[in-house]
């Protein structure tokens, strides 16, 4: 198995308030069959599909999947990136569930919450440079 991630599915209740909190930020669907809401990003694609249609393809009870604990992390260039990102993110109809801050391992980030619970932490990391096109590692492109 190669060490990459290309799909993140969030199971989700309202699929068109979900797919327009994500479009306020500024991302674009892309075409995809019935059902399902995508978003490509960079080296990998965001989708949603509905809540109960994810549980009976696993094959467990919708209630089983509820607010898994797992975030999602968007790293930016700066700090005030991060700013800029958690206003627009609440404007959006974010919850902010931490305001943008110095971190103890020496960033500075802030989580917030999509319309169906979803956490996202927005992070500037320092040590971990992004490449131009906005991939990231690790210990950063640099």
């Amino acid at each position: 198995m190669e060490q990459r991630v290309s799909l993140i599915t969030l199971g989700v209740q309202d699929m068109a308030n979900t797919a327009a909190f994500y479009e306020r930020l500024g991302w674009a669907r892309v075409e995809s069959p019935d059902g399902v809401v995508a978003f490509d990003l960079i080296g990998q694609t965001l989708g949603l599909y509905p809540l109960d249609a994810l549980a009976e393809d696993i094959g467990v009870a919708a209630g089983t999947l509820g607010r898994g604990a797992v975030t999602l992390a968007h790293n930016l260039r700066s700090k005030e990136e991060v700013d800029e990102l958690m206003q627009r993110a609440e404007a959006a109809g974010a919850t902010v569930l931490k305001a943008p801050q110095e971190a103890f391992w020496g960033g500075y980030h802030g989580y917030f919450a999509d319309p169906e619970g979803a956490i996202w932490e927005v992070a500037f990391n320092p040590f971990a440079p992004l490449a131009e096109d906005g991939a990231f590692c690790w210990n950063g492109y640099g």
